[in-house]
């Protein structure tokens, strides 16, 4: 029942995708900022539990 079903579209099928954050307590889509803060939003660093749990791990056997 677990059938993968690839499906394949056109560019002209596609639709663009809209990207929101949350800035100062409610939601805005990125397309509405000016060009200074989106590229700040372009520059930033994503956080991944893994990667900081391996930061802590290393800094803790450094001490």
């Amino acid at each position: 029942m677990n059938a993968q079903i690839e499906v394949l579209l056109s560019d002209d099928e596609r639709q663009p995708v809209e990207c929101w954050t949350r800035v100062m307590g409610y939601f805005r889509p990125v397309s509405h900022f000016n060009k200074g803060k989106q590229s700040e939003y372009a520059e930033r660093v994503w956080f991944t539990e893994a990667k900081a749990m391996a930061a802590t791990s290393c800094a803790c056997a450094a001490n």
